[in-house]
Formats: C-alpha cells, structure tokens, sequence
C-alpha cells in the first residue's frame, strides 16, 4: 500500500506519461529519417535545421516579450547548441549506414553516459531501487534484441559497423545535452533555454549545411513523398524539444533516456497498426518489463525525497530542542537575566 501510494503521485503520474509522448515522438523522427535514407536523401544537419529555426522564433519572441535579462550567460550557450546540431547530425547520419532498430537499440548507450554525468556534476545519488530501475529497463531491452521481431531489420545498411558507431557517438553527445538541459532548466530558465539553443543551433546548422550539404540539398528532387517525411521530421522533433525541459524538470534526464527505450516498442506498434505485421510473444514481455523498470525507478525516486525531506524535519527538530538544553552560550544569558531580575 505505501509503495502504491508512493507511485501514484500526480508527479509521478504526468513523468511517466509524458515520457511515453516523448517516446513515441523520438519513434516518428526515426521512422521519418529512415523513410528519407530509402529515398537517397542525405541531409542530416538540414533536417534539424527547421527545428532549430522554430525554437529560435518561437521562444525567441517569448524572450523578448518578457523584456528580461537572461539568468545564464549567453555564450554558456554556445558549446551546448555545438554539441546537440552535432549528436543530432550523428545519430541521423547513421540511418544512411544501419537499419532503425539498430539505431533504436544502441541509443539507449545515452543512459550510462546521462548517470555517470549526473552523478560527477550535479551529484546525483543512485540508490538500490533507482540502479534496479535502470536494470529491468535495460533488460527489457535486450530482451528485444534477441527476439525474432527485428531480425530482418537489423539485417539492413550499407555499413552497419559504421552506422553503429556514429550512434554510440551521438548518443555520447546527447548524454552531454541532456545533463546540460537539466542543469539549465534547475538554475535559469526553460523558455530562455529553448530559445537561446534554437538560435545557436540554428546559426551552427546554417554554417554546417553551406560546408557539407550545399550541393546535397542542390541534387534533392522536393517530392511531396519527400517532403512530408522532412516537415513531420520537424515539427516531431519541435515538440520533442518543447517538452523535454519540463519532463527534465519533474523527473531528471535518467528518467527522460529511459522513458524513450520504449521508442523501439512503439516502432513495432506502429508496424502492427498500419502494416498488420505480426510480432513475437517476447516483445509484450520486454515492453512490459521496461514499464516496471520505470515504475520502479519512479517510486525509489519518491521515496528518496520523502527520506530527504524526513531528514530535514529531524534536523529542524534537533535545532530547535538545542539551544534550550545546550547552548551554553544561553544558558550564560538566563543566568544573567536572572541575576539581573534579583538586583
């Protein structure tokens, strides 16, 4: 009853939910690039161009409206939008070389990365029951990998070998953006994060695209089978965005790249729905199991905070019973008062 309690929070509840928005968001961007890499097109960093271009002018307007000054430092901003225009440029890349599952799957290297990061920067703790969280997440992962759901699919690419290793790079960087997010959105502000990161990602994006995909994007024949793909890549990731800060906010970037191993299942819901594939019995098993591994991790989470803020209780107690019973130094000042009172 106090662990069912403890999971049904209103916290808990919208964290849970909204990672599964995010997910299923992550799986419209991997099925929109790998529809553009069966079509020839080959530009990544073009492809999150328009949604850096959408963050710029949306929170941008916002920030100005606001006509305040920015809590962080602007060129803070800088290497953060670098390092995310590069993960993205990776990670998309890498459908020209492998197969969407095999980026799906290795994506989830993020979490590892996201850990160790928090736990050297923000000094986050990992007790039992969060490490258990990740544990069950991960298997219910792997449990996928040997599965016969995917075995076609993973069986695509022209170099899956470099493939795989452009993602396990990208997801490096996106360790490195998500840990940046969640202490900027803790310590400034999330509109001005939004904005501040469309804006030099964009102007990133723009001199990267005139270096690399200038005459890619010359040699791109605008179908409307290609361009509906390349606008809903956009608005996926937009939306993507938007939403990330306040899911870092409630639940911390751990919580985000576990929430999003639920992607690859998503894929195959997708599949079944629109393509009435079958699937086998093991990926209710493994999407179940990543289900429980996030509850998991979300109620060690409450439960933590409920420890830290019973701790602090004790010690405000503590403090306040002190100063009657040993505080020397106040003892002196009765003393003297009553010295005082008998003169």
């Amino acid at each position: 009853m106090r662990s069912f309690k403890n999971f049904c929070t209103k916290k808990t509840v919208i964290g849970l939910g909204l990672g599964q928005f995010l997910s299923l968001l992550i799986t419209s961007t991997g099925f929109a690039s790998s529809e553009l890499a069966k079509r020839g097109i080959n530009a990544p960093t073009s492809q999150s161009f328009i949604n850096y271009v959408l963050l710029a002018i949306v929170y941008g307007s916002i920030v100005l409206y606001r006509k305040k000054a920015l809590k962080a430092k602007w060129y803070f901003y800088i290497p953060l939008g670098l390092v995310d225009v590069e993960a993205n440029y990776l990670v998309v890349k890498a459908y020209q070389y492998t197969s969407l599952t095999s980026v799906m799957l290795l994506d989830c290297w993020t979490i590892p990365c996201v850990m160790l990061l928090t736990w050297l920067f923000l000094k986050t703790k990992y007790r039992f029951r969060k490490i258990a969280g990740v544990v069950v997440c991960v298997a219910g992962l792997v449990m996928v990998i040997f599965s016969d759901v995917h075995a076609g699919d993973r069986a695509g690419g022209s170099s899956p070998l470099k493939g795989d290793a452009l993602v396990i790079a990208g997801a490096t960087l996106y360790a490195v953006t998500n840990v940046s997010e969640e202490f900027l959105v803790k310590n400034a502000d999330r509109v001005e994060l939004m904005a501040m990161l469309g804006i030099f990602g964009a102007i990133i994006s723009a001199i990267q695209i005139s270096i690399i995909e200038r005459n890619e994007l010359k040699a791109i024949r605008w179908t409307a089978k290609a361009a509906i793909p390349f606008t809903g890549f956009s608005v996926a990731m937009f939306l993507f965005y938007s939403f990330v800060p306040i899911l870092l906010q409630i639940s911390g970037s751990t919580m985000l790249n576990l929430s999003l191993l639920t992607s690859d299942m998503w894929s195959i819901v997708i599949r079944i729905v629109a393509y009435n594939e079958k699937v086998d019995w093991l990926y209710y098993l493994a999407f179940a199991a990543v289900i429980i591994g996030l509850i998991i991790y979300s109620v060690g989470e409450k439960e933590e905070e409920d420890q830290l803020q019973a701790n602090v209780g004790d010690e405000e107690a503590e403090h306040e019973k002190r100063p009657y019973k040993e505080c020397p130094s106040r003892n002196r000042v009765q003393g003297i008062s009553a010295s005082s009172s008998k003169i």
